[in-house]
This record gives C-alpha cells, sequence and structure tokens, in this order.
C-alpha cells in the first residue's frame, strides 16, 4: 500500500513538474486519490502501443475514468497548465498509426485497458441504457459495440450500421465513421448518432445534436478526435433480425463486379424484400487467401482455385452480401434471394451459401481473430491502408494496383465496396471524394515472420507508398480514409474545402490543441497565461 501511495504521489508530482500547473492542482490530486491517475508500467506500456505496432509514444500516465466527469476534471488541469499537457482518449487500442498515443501527456483509457472491470464497473450506470419506445441505446464512449449489441439485443433491437469488427469502441469508431456492409443504405455509424456528451478541449462537458451545441455536434462526428472526447452516445436502434443468409459469388470480370455491385446499393430505397441488407466485396490476388481468414467458409475439401477460372491478370473479385429474416420469414427468403442474384453477372458455378444467427454475422471477424492468436498471428504489425476511390477511377485503380502493384501476393484481405455519397452527412468532419459514389479499398495485411520478402514491414509500407504515389500521379483523387499524414500540409491537402472549417472548429473547442496530437494534425501550443479583467477570465496562449 505504501508503494502504491509513493508511486501515486510521484504521478502528481511529476504531472505539476513536467506541465508547470498555474491554478491549484486540485482536480488532479482528486483524481489521484480515486486511484484512477496510474504510473504502473503495465498501464503505461498498454497505452504506448497500438494494434498497428508500427509506433511507440510513452505517456506520462494513464487515467482511467469512473464517470465523464472524470474526463473532463483531467482536460480542464491540462487546459489550464502553464506548459500544457496533451490528452489522447484511447479506446480498445485498434488505430494504426499512434493516433491514440502521446508523449509528455495522459492517455485515458476509455475502455479500461488491461483493467476494463475498473473503468466499466464505475460507468455502467450511465450506459447501455436502452429506450424501447424511442428507439435508441445510451452507450459510454468507450464501450465496446460488441457490447452495445449485447445490451441491446435483450431488448430486441440493435444498432442500424456496423463494422467489420465489433471489438471497437463507440467514441473510437465516431471519430473516424464507422463503415461496413451496411453503409450503402444506413450510412457510416456517425449517421445513426442522435445526440453525445462530449468533453472538449477546454474541459467543458457538453450535450449535443442536431439542435443543441449542433456545430460540435458535427464537428465530432468523423473529427478524429480534435475538438473533444466522447463520453456518451445516443444511437438510432431499429428491430434486430434473428438470421442472416451470407452469400459469396466469385466474377473474373472487374467491369461486371462493380456494375453488380453498383446496381446493389443502387436499392437502397426500395423495400427490404427488394435489396441486399449488407453489400461488400474483396479481391483475391493470392490463390491461398480465398480459404483464409474473411474467406473461411469456403470448403477447405472442395478449395476455388483462381487457375480454374479464366481470371483477368490472375484477379478473381468476390461479392459478399447478406439477407436478413426472422424465422416467420423463412419460407420467402429463398425466392427473394434468388430474385436478386438472377441480375447479377457472377461466374454461374461459384455461390457460396451459410446460413447463421445474426450476432454470429456481425462477430464473424473476431471468431478469425482468435484463430490468428491461436497462431501467435494477431499481435504484428499492421501496415493498413484505407482509401476512398472515386467510382469513375475505380477500373484506373484495378489496373494499376489490384492487376500491377500487388503482384500476385498479399498478406491479408483487400476489401472492396461501393458507398452512397448522399448517405453521409456533409456536416461532420470526414471528407469524401466529390462524386456521389466512391468505394471503399481496403489493404488489411499483416507483416509476417515467414521468410518471404514480401510478407515484410519495409515491403508492405513501400508498396503502400507506391500506391499512393501512383494514385497521385494518375490523378486518382483518392481519400484516406483512418487517415495518417506526417504534416499540416498534407492533412490541408487531405480536407480541401473543409480545412477552413476544421481549423476554425479547432480553434473554437480545443484552442490549446491538447486532444489527440497522435494524429499530427496541430502542434499543441506551448504556454499560457490566465488573467482577471473586469471580473472575466482571460487566456492568452502561444
Amino acid at each position: 500500500m505504501a508503494t502504491k501511495l509513493l508511486l501515486i504521489t510521484f504521478a502528481i508530482c511529476r504531472l505539476i513538474v513536467t506541465v508547470g500547473l498555474t491554478v491549484d492542482p486540485t482536480e488532479l490530486l482528486r483524481l489521484v486519490v480515486d486511484s484512477q491517475l496510474s504510473v504502473d508500467p503495465s498501464d503505461v506500456d498498454t497505452a504506448s502501443k497500438d494494434f498497428g505496432l508500427m509506433s511507440r509514444a510513452e505517456p506520462l500516465a494513464v487515467l482511467h475514468p469512473g464517470s465523464a466527469q472524470d474526463v473532463a476534471r483531467l482536460v480542464r488541469a491540462a487546459y489550464s497548465s502553464a506548459h500544457g499537457f496533451t490528452v489522447s482518449a484511447r479506446g480498445h487500442g485498434h488505430s494504426i498509426n499512434g493516433q491514440a498515443q502521446t508523449n509528455n501527456g495522459v492517455v485515458i483509457e476509455m475502455s479500461g485497458g488491461g483493467s476494463p472491470g475498473r473503468v466499466m464497473n464505475r460507468v455502467r450506470s450511465g450506459s447501455g441504457r436502452v429506450s424501447e419506445k424511442d428507439m435508441y441505446v445510451d452507450a459510454w464512449g468507450g464501450e465496446l459495440w460488441i457490447d452495445v449489441l449485447r445490451s441491446t439485443l435483450e431488448y430486441g433491437l440493435a444498432p442500424k450500421s456496423w463494422t467489420d469488427y465489433l471489438y471497437l469502441s463507440v467514441g473510437g469508431t465516431l471519430s473516424n465513421a464507422g463503415i461496413s456492409g451496411q453503409a450503402f443504405n444506413h450510412g457510416p455509424q456517425i449517421s445513426s448518432v442522435d445526440e453525445l456528451d462530449v468533453v472538449t478541449g477546454r474541459g467543458e462537458l457538453l450535450t449535443c445534436s442536431e439542435e443543441k451545441n449542433s456545430e460540435l455536434f458535427h464537428a465530432v462526428l468523423g473529427g478524429l478526435g480534435q475538438f473533444g472526447i466522447i463520453t456518451r452516445a445516443r444511437i438510432a436502434l431499429e428491430p434486430a433480425p434473428q438470421r442472416v443468409r451470407w452469400i459469396r459469388v466469385l466474377y473474373s470480370n472487374f467491369s461486371a463486379f462493380t456494375k453488380d455491385q453498383e446496381f446493389l446499393i443502387s436499392l437502397h430505397g426500395q423495400p427490404s424484400t427488394h435489396k441486399f441488407d449488407y453489400v461488400e466485396g474483396f479481391v483475391i490476388v493470392d490463390e491461398g487467401l480465398i480459404n483464409n481468414w474473411r474467406s473461411s467458409f469456403f470448403s477447405p475439401s472442395n478449395p476455388v482455385k483462381i487457375t480454374s477460372i479464366n481470371s483477368q491478370g490472375g484477379v478473381l473479385y468476390c461479392l459478399e452480401i447478406t439477407k436478413n429474416y426472422h424465422e416467420s420469414t423463412a419460407d420467402t427468403i429463398d425466392q427473394e434471394i434468388d430474385g436478386l442474384l438472377k441480375k447479377l453477372d457472377f461466374v454461374p458455378t461459384s455461390v457460396f451459401t451459410t446460413d447463421l444467427p445474426y450476432v454470429d454475422f456481425l462477430d464473424r471477424v473476431h471468431k478469425a481473430e482468435m484463430k490468428l492468436r491461436s497462431k501467435g498471428l494477431w499481435d504484428v504489425p499492421h501496415p493498413w491502408l484505407n482509401l476512398f476511390v472515386p467510382k469513375s477511377r475505380i477500373s484506373d485503380f484495378d489496373k494499376g494496383v489490384f492487376k500491377g502493384i500487388l503482384g500476385n501476393k498479399t498478406s491479408g484481405p483487400i476489401l472492396i465496396y461501393p458507398m452512397n455519397k448522399d448517405k453521409w452527412d456533409q456536416r461532420s468532419s470526414v471528407v469524401t471524394p466529390d462524386e456521389d459514389i466512391f468505394y471503399l479499398v481496403a489493404l488489411l495485411r499483416s507483416a509476417l515472420d515467414t521468410g518471404d520478402e514480401t510478407h515484410t514491414l519495409e515491403h508492405l509500407t513501400n508498396q503502400n507508398r507506391q500506391i499512393l504515389k501512383f494514385c497521385d500521379d494518375a490523378g486518382i483523387k483518392v481519400k484516406q480514409y483512418l487517415p495518417h499524414y506526417t504534416t499540416q500540409e498534407e492533412w490541408m491537402d487531405h480536407f480541401g474545402d473543409k480545412w477552413g472549417q476544421f481549423y476554425q472548429r479547432k480553434m473554437d473547442f480545443d484552442p490549446r490543441r491538447i486532444l489527440s496530437t497522435g494524429q499530427r494534425i496541430f502542434s499543441p501550443s506551448s504556454s499560457v497565461s490566465i488573467s482577471n479583467h473586469g471580473g472575466d477570465k482571460l487566456l492568452s496562449i502561444s
């Protein structure tokens, strides 16, 4: 106990000396007394790395908040400090390039880090509250989507839009957008948010929505953590289906593949009986991949061979679609699916179908994760690259990247599917290509120590640079999703016409630039002075 108290005392002293608090550090001391501010080496180590395993930053301390007020208390202390210290909110740690990391600052473990019970037991009373009447759930910002799903299914309800992987935090995905195969129909996850509680960079805890503090509301959604920390999100729900018919079909012709994908997402306004509920796809440049990870339900006893299909340039394309249903409507589901499949131009002998409970489909990637963990293939570097590609140039991208740069080997799935721009609220901070339809291309590759040079981190990161250079040289105006840049000039180019608004929002909601510095968009201010003038506090920043 004495050793723990000594460590806690050291934590607060180190913060005070490092950042030079200009106000009474009562708020930080209160966090220390509650044993929520930690300098435990294991906590600091967890907060210093992420899923990407390509960057490392060592924070001064780690906060395990018990409430939104704890988050606000810490941010207020950072905002009032003389030299400033930075604050980054960390969910499940699934960022790729250190976006949730910080040096010389404090990481807030919103999802609990190594001690999830320590956080969730405190916040659960205000989280996971479902309103059956008004069809929404209030979720803590650090709650994982799998837990949101479990709590809503108790009422026969579920969120409308998802990510492929459910072990991500609510605040984390909403700070980016949150996309999966339902986005063509419901938009990204940020389109299903009715209300937020946000701690701004000034340490203010504000409720915001379309009607209240609307500028903050739209700024935070897709705002990369730059304007505030989401502590609560009110998410719209719909009746949850019971089962899912999961279908995959293959294409050897890219034009036929994209034509069919675009046709399917054009049906978003049709009745549920006349459309699929989920539309995704992936590229197969490596024969081995088709029977691995995301393609795992192809029968190992009857593997699909690229050479058995007359593919263009040694590349196949897989359309992945689902139909949700209730057991009471099982008699008509086959007819509905057959009617839609007859309109598509896939390889006739390549239909693969499985049927499973709704929750098992949504949680499909976690099962794959368990397999990879058992083989020691999960905790490896992940040089992922996610791009939004305009529809008008997707064919050029196919020729230059899928049939060019990538060759015939890859070390992870390559997703590709289109989305409707009119499902994205342009008032949010997200940027997308300036076309009515754009594609997500996600190269979800892992760096593996297999002795194969093409699987090394160096090779894959160089290939990512080649892909970006190809797009730039070819004039393909891609936008990065989960973006990563190292200079403000690159960020200005990324945001384009939205940069002025983005910058102004930063000055309004985080004027000291202390939040989410791991994104490398803004550098934190170096000093602050607070003075009283006529009874009003004035803040001077440099």
